[in-house]
C-alpha cells in the first residue's frame, strides 16, 4: 500500500514540475508502464479458496514474501491456523500463524526460502478437530 501511495505522490510531483504538456504525457505514460510492470511482477502465484469441512471462499495471492487473502470468508472455529502445505491433509506444512479473522482481507508473512513449488496449498486448519475448513491451490 505504501508503494502505491508513494507512486501517486511521485506522479503528482513530476506532473506539477514538468515544463511542457508533451513532457507531462510522456512522463505519465512511462510511470504508468513502470507501475503496471511492477504490479504484474509482484504476484507470483494465486488461488481460489474452496470449502472442505466448512464453507470457505475468497482469493489468495502471493506477492514477494506475503500471502494475501481477498474477500476471504469461512466459519468460526476453536483454533484455526493458516498453513502453506504440500496437501490438503497438512502432513507437511509451514505454519503462518493464527487465522486473523473469518471475513475480510488479511496478509501473512511467508518465511524466507519457503518453496512455493513444494508448499502449493493454503489451508485453513482446525487444530482441535484435525480438519481443513477450506483450502486454495496456488498456481
Amino acid at each position: 500500500m505504501k508503494k502505491y501511495i508513494l507512486a501517486i505522490v511521485v506522479i503528482f510531483v513530476m506532473v506539477s514540475c514538468s515544463s511542457s504538456d508533451s513532457d507531462d504525457s510522456l512522463t505519465m505514460n512511462q510511470i504508468e508502464v513502470d507501475l503496471e510492470s511492477e504490479l504484474s511482477e509482484e504476484v507470483t502465484v494465486m488461488g481460489d479458496f474452496v470449502s472442505d469441512a466448512h464453507p470457505t471462499s475468497g482469493k489468495t495471492t502471493v506477492t514477494n514474501s506475503t500471502l494475501n487473502f481477498q474477500n476471504f470468508k469461512t466459519d468460526d472455529g476453536p483454533k484455526l491456523l493458516v498453513y502453506l502445505s504440500t496437501s490438503v491433509e497438512s502432513t507437511d506444512f509451514v505454519n503462518l500463524g493464527d487465522l486473523k479473522g473469518i471475513e475480510g482481507n488479511y496478509t501473512y508473512n511467508i518465511p524466507e526460502n519457503t518453496d512455493l513449488e513444494k508448499y502449493k496449498y493454503v489451508v485453513i486448519w482446525c487444530v482441535d478437530f484435525l480438519v481443513s475448513f477450506g483450502h486454495a491451490e496456488l498456481k
